[in-house]
């Protein structure tokens, strides 16, 4: 059996439910993936973006505390989560959507099922 997400250092029960509704099921897919890839999967899946969050994985994934994320290194791990943001689209998220965000229409997947 394989070690659950959770027995990685900073990651709590939450953090193991959003990585498996992004099809990630264990501490073993979770370091194969990597942090930038894993956390691509969970913006995709519509887990909300949060930086907090993402340098609690990559500090999770090389054994560090979370808080150990400081000055230059965290500057430079802004930057990495700022591009994954940008370049990560919910999977639910459809050509309407994407046009009408485009125009400055701003609608999720979820505001198109209460019509």
């Amino acid at each position: 059996m394989s070690d659950p997400v959770s027995s990685i250092r900073n990651l709590g029960p939450a953090f193991e439910e959003a990585c498996a509704r992004a099809g990630i099921h264990s501490a073993q897919d979770l370091r194969e993936l990597g942090a930038d890839e894993a956390y691509t999967r969970l913006l995709q899946a519509g887990t909300k973006a949060h930086f907090i969050g993402y340098y609690v994985l990559v500090m999770g994934l090389q054994g560090r505390p979370w808080n150990d994320c400081k000055g230059e290194e965290k500057k430079q791990l802004r930057e990495r989560f700022d591009a994954i943001k940008a370049s990560a689209k919910p999977a639910a998220e459809s050509q309407l959507v994407s046009d009408l965000n485009a125009i400055g229409v701003r609608v999720s997947a979820s505001d198109l099922k209460q019509v």
